[in-house]
């Protein structure tokens, strides 16, 4: 077979899940795939690699590349290597990104980048896969064209020209169902495609003429579409539907051990602190549309260190009652306290099979589901072909092919992409739906630990760690409609319910431990979103919300490095602030008055989306972006001027892309230069580290 290598770097698995699809599809087009990470640089070698390369990386943080691609990345760096290094390298790149972001999918745009400034060569265009809209509307287009590249590539350096006609000839094998219009074809006939997949092989059967009555009957009813029921034309689709994913996991129960057997650490407790929640204040009014709390830690008894600006994670448990839900509907309430011993399948089909890294050994099944898997993680394509496979109804069988066929793209972004739609939620929706436990631990992610940015300075509070946060509340998607919290936060806010009191300090009864709950919590390894070095650099800070948290800090830290040194040259400080009501949501109200009238603090900001103006007011500005171009010529002033930096915190979704936005703008007024060269100006700072984001989605 003709061999090229397929390297990747995933964050959160999507890379590598990617990845091994195309390693996977590759043998049925006539290639092997020699897989590997980035980071397993002792496996490949391209300075030698006479094969054409494949990349699929994403992008972490503000357009970082993933933590597996950092040492392939800081190596091709190199400024010493000749811009010939690789000359004799083909390849081609898929990048995975997220536009509500502002540097979409600049972990690949940097590979990509410096491959070419290294004499590397494209023998397939670049791809970028947009998270926001849905990876699969440029993933799978990309994967297909992939194969006539490779065979171009082949051909055109191995000279074996009578290759073209016999690949075409099996290329389009995997599209015959998609060159039929379905509309047009005998009920028979639909049904008869209905059952090869795209690789032409028969998937699982269904009973045919209960099928029949699932085509039929959606062509007379008149109804909205819904996760559990499509309308023409889906429903009388042909699908192209995903290979079966091969199972590779076995199960067993084992008698409960005693918890301190069964229960074993997960993570590395080097890195890991258990920290006592030595304070809980409600930052917003009762009538407030969100609640914000700030919760203090206690991290004097540990060696846990940190800097104004910097993030932290916390590790957070499953909902106890979605937890409880999804045991019973699996049936498996009464082995809760089971441990789970895991083995890899003989003779099963999945390359490189191994038991999940975040899978522990000897836990209990309810430990497992509490703290190991992300059971309100999105279901992906592949995992609802395989859910098709335990679903009994021959209707909901047909609306999950649906769902993760290649016609259903457009559904599953809406009904279950977009609508947050978990396992439980399927399970709920389609209630013959009895996959096995295996069937989950192949599939579902690891629980991440929710990251947080410091709200303090350890100058200010000294052995104590401040974080603030909005309680995430939303309605679940399908029936029955529940409120629920985010995983996270949720969990938080009930932990110290108890606790909260009306100045904010936790009550301190004879029992200690009972009033000090605790939380475990680990530093991030990389932090860039600090001050300068030289506190004479004038800084401008935008974080409407709770995006106001790391600048607390900032103004904390500032204020004690000024007390020590009095006579010191001190840059000025800019915030830009922003909530929705000034006599509700206005976080760190008193915090801020002090710092303005302490000069620690020069000019505040702030904006209030829904206040009604004042008379005489009606264009007060209602977000931080709008504030931005009234103070155009001071923010540009700083910016190019006097070389200061530029901090943004916050939502990304819409707050972070509408600042960058204003900065081109009025960059481009106040330089006098075309909004191109303006961009190219925030990509210098960003370059330089003066333009630094703190953002999620």
């Amino acid at each position: 077979m003709r061999r090229f290598l397929l390297l990747y770097a995933t964050q959160r698995g999507q890379a590598k899940a990617i990845a091994e699809e195309i390693s996977k599809k590759a043998g049925e087009h006539g290639f092997f795939a020699d897989l590997h990470c980035l980071s397993e640089s002792d496996k490949y070698d391209l300075k030698t690699e006479t094969d054409p390369l494949v990349v699929v990386i994403s992008t972490t943080g503000t357009g970082d590349p993933p933590d597996t691609a950092i040492k392939f990345v800081k190596k091709i760096r190199d400024k010493t290597l000749p811009p010939d290094f690789f000359s004799h390298l083909r390849y081609g790149l898929l990048g995975l990104g997220d536009s509500e972001y502002t540097y979409f999918c600049n972990g690949g745009k940097i590979v990509d980048k410096r491959l070419q400034e290294l004499g590397a060569q494209h023998f397939y265009k670049t791809g970028h896969a947009d998270d926001c809209v849905g990876l699969e509307l440029v993933v799978e287009p990309w994967i297909d064209g992939l194969w006539t590249a490779l065979n171009k590539h082949f051909v055109s350096s191995k000279g074996k020209a009578d290759m073209t006609s016999d690949f075409s000839t099996t290329s389009n094998i995997s599209f015959q169902t998609d060159l039929v219009k379905p509309e047009v074809l005998p009920i028979e006939s639909q049904i008869a495609l209905l059952k090869l997949d795209d690789s032409g092989k028969k998937v699982s059967e269904a009973s045919t003429q209960n099928i029949t009555n699932v085509l039929s009957g959606s062509l007379i009813e008149d109804s909205e579409p819904s996760l559990t029921q499509s309308i023409p034309p889906l429903s009388q689709s042909a699908l192209n539907i995903p290979a079966l994913p091969p199972e590779y996991l076995d199960v067993q129960f084992q008698e409960p051990l005693g918890q301190e057997q069964c229960q074993v650490s997960f993570t590395p407790m080097d890195t890991v602190f258990q920290v006592p929640i030595s304070k809980a204040i409600r930052l917003t009014k009762e009538d407030a549309i969100k609640t914000t709390l700030l919760l203090e830690l206690d991290i004097s008894n540990t060696t846990f260190s940190y800097q104004p600006g910097d993030s932290f994670s916390i590790i957070c448990p499953n909902d106890a009652s979605e937890v409880q839900e999804l045991l019973q509907r699996l049936q498996l309430s009464e082995k809760r306290e089971h441990c789970i011993l895991l083995k890899i399948k003989e003779n099963n089909k999945k390359k490189g099979a191994a038991i999940p890294q975040h899978v522990p050994e000897r836990v209990s099944l309810q430990f497992l589901l509490t703290w190991c898997l992300e059971i309100r993680a999105i279901p992906k394509k592949a995992f609802l072909r395989a859910l098709v496979e335990y679903t009994s109804d021959s209707t909901e069988k047909r609306r999950l092919q649906e769902l993760c066929s290649k016609q259903g793209a457009s559904d599953y972004n809406h009904f279950i992409r977009d609508s947050y739609v978990s396992l439980l939620d399927l399970l709920h929706a389609f209630p013959t739906c009895r996959p096995p436990l295996s069937l989950l631990l192949e599939h579902l992610p690891k629980l991440r630990a929710r990251p947080y940015s410091c709200a303090s300075s350890c100058l200010f509070h000294p052995g104590k760690l401040h974080f603030a946060f909005n309680i995430v509340e939303f309605l679940s998607s399908v029936e029955p409609v529940t409120l629920r919290k985010g995983i996270c936060t949720g969990w938080l806010a009930v932990m110290v319910n108890s606790v909260l009191q009306g100045n904010g300090n936790v009550s301190q009864g004879n029992d200690v431990e009972a009033s000090f709950p605790e939380i475990s919590i680990f530093p991030h390894t990389t932090n860039s979103f600090r001050l300068p070095n030289d506190p004479s650099v004038p800084i401008i800070m935008i974080g409407p919300g709770t995006g106001i948290a790391p600048f607390i800090g900032f103004l904390q830290h500032r204020e004690k490095i000024q007390e020590q040194h009095p006579g010191g040259n001190f840059g000025t400080m800019w915030l830009f602030f922003g909530c929705r009501h000034k006599d509700r949501d206005y976080l760190f109200r008193e915090d801020l008055d002090h710092f303005l009238k302490n000069g620690i603090l020069t000019e505040l900001k702030v904006s209030f989306s829904r206040d009604i103006p004042a008379k005489g007011k009606d264009t007060s500005p209602k977000y931080v972006q709008d504030n931005i171009r009234l103070y155009s010529q001071h923010v540009t002033r700083i910016l190019l001027q006097e070389k200061g930096c530029i901090y943004v915190c916050g939502d990304a979704k819409g707050m972070a892309k509408d600042v960058n936005d204003a900065l081109v703008e009025i960059l481009s007024k106040e330089a006098g230069v075309e909004k191109l060269e303006a961009m190219k100006m925030l990509a210098t700072l960003r370059e330089e580290k003066r333009y630094l984001q703190d953002i999620w989605s």
